[in-house]
């Protein structure tokens, strides 16, 4: 699980991977026998028990299938340990590398301390299209060039409190955004100066409610041909902006909302303002059902895609995708074994479904997405994984950082200080635009 927080810790860190790892564009060649005995290294960045356990039982069955390559895994790695290990090399390092960071896979491939897995590919007859569905394999590349693969996928929804629905006598989950704010108004209760349940909290900071995660809704295009950012010229943003102070304003205001936000508890604890019953609705991932139920929770949830531009009522179904990345590390003197490991995680298909079902993640292949093995209750987000208009965010040199300066302007858009939108959003371009400049 991650959300847009942690989906860009470390992001200044690792970009400076793009400088301080050029050196290694020299890869070690992949001339090693996977069929001899061999000790190698996994990182990866789970770190909950349940979540641990389920890579050791993955790690487990590939050695039940390769007897001679023995695995060496080591959990709760960010990107800022990958980069400094990656960066000295040596016996140390690792062989094979998860990350939870997407944003990152720009800066990955480009300074090459990921390996170019196409030779890999191609050498296994690995048709992308029938193995992986369409945004997975765009977040798992940058420029032409796949360093990475996908580990399980992540699916934005719309999480609704089902009680609080039959209460106000709503019958269904919305389908349209016109909808959506009704039922928000609708399901809102005031209670003096603050609320005592909230439809929706769309502040920004609001955990999920993201500029990006937002932004997704309009299949926007963030940067031109060219490589320069879009904001200004695709309409997508601007009118996903619009939305969401306009749906800020009828809730009671920035203000209002950024106090009563004060009180919720952590995003992944047991007191998140969905389970208490704070808000009525929430745009979250696959993994909240389950949180929400190992929380006690005492309603109905409900759970269904997130709703759509009126004018793209046809794309409801739709919704933002993310998810873990494996590749094999540039420095590996063991590629081809390496490569064993991570084909096997990325492609069996039951290894896909097993590790799906015990960490209640969207399987990443489009064989695992059909499984009926697949137990985990996640046939809403499935769909939305599958979904032809579902997108995710692009790779850049830079990692995430262009997100953060789009969310730094929403921040202060939903706060009432921009007053021209269209040259708000033209100088968020140039910032952008600068920045990937001095990435590369």
């Amino acid at each position: 699980m991650r959300s847009f927080t942690r989906a860009v810790i470390g992001t200044a860190a690792v970009a400076l991977l793009a400088t301080a790892c050029t050196g290694t564009s020299s890869t070690p060649q992949a001339d090693d026998d996977a069929t001899k005995d061999v000790n190698l290294t996994f990182w990866h960045g789970w770190s909950a028990p349940s979540e641990a356990a389920a890579i050791d039982g993955e790690v487990k069955a590939f050695e039940a299938k390769h007897p001679n390559i023995h695995v060496k895994v080591v959990g709760n790695i960010n990107d800022d340990k990958i980069k400094q290990a990656l960066r000295a090399g040596g016996a140390n390092a690792p062989d094979v590398v998860s990350s939870f960071t997407t944003d990152n896979v720009g800066t990955f491939c480009a300074s090459n301390v990921f390996s170019d897995l196409k030779p890999f590919l191609d050498k296994s007859g690995i048709d992308l299209d029938k193995t992986f569905p369409k945004p997975l394999q765009d977040y798992t590349q940058f420029q032409g060039k796949r360093c990475t693969l996908p580990l399980l996928n992540d699916a934005y929804g719309l999480y609704y409190n089902k009680t609080a629905f039959k209460a106000a006598g709503i019958a269904a989950p919305p389908k349209t955004l016109s909808e959506f704010d009704a039922v928000a108004k609708n399901l809102t209760k005031v209670k003096g100066d603050s609320y005592s349940q909230l439809g929706f909290m769309p502040n920004f900071h609001g955990y999920e409610s993201t500029t990006t995660h937002f932004a997704a809704l309009w299949n926007p295009t963030y940067f031109t041909p060219d490589g320069k950012s879009n904001l200004a010229k695709d309409p997508a943003f601007a009118s996903m902006l619009k939305w969401q102070k306009s749906l800020v304003g009828q809730l009671g205001g920035f203000a209002k909302l950024e106090k009563y936000r004060a009180t919720f508890g952590d995003e992944f604890g047991a007191k998140n303002p969905f389970h208490t019953g704070q808000v009525a609705m929430t745009m979250d991932g696959e993994w909240r059902l389950g949180m929400a139920r190992e929380a006690g929770v005492k309603f109905d949830i409900g759970v269904a895609p997130f709703p759509v531009p009126d004018d793209q009522a046809d794309s409801y179904g739709k919704g933002y995708l993310s998810g873990t990345v494996i590749g094999i590390a540039g420095t590996s003197q063991k590629q081809n074994a390496a490569w064993e490991l991570v084909k096997f995680m990325t492609t069996d298909t039951d290894a896909v479904v097993s590790f799906a079902n015990a960490i209640h993640n969207v399987p990443s292949t489009l064989d695992a997405l059909k499984s009926p093995k697949l137990t985990a209750d996640l046939k809403p987000f499935i769909g939305i994984a599958q979904h032809s208009k579902s997108s995710t965010t692009p790779a850049s040199p830079n990692g995430g950082a262009y997100q953060l300066t789009l969310q730094d302007f929403g921040y202060a858009h939903e706060a009432g200080k921009v007053t021209d939108l269209a040259a708000g959003l033209a100088k968020t371009d140039e910032q952008i635009d600068k920045d990937l400049v001095q990435a590369k």
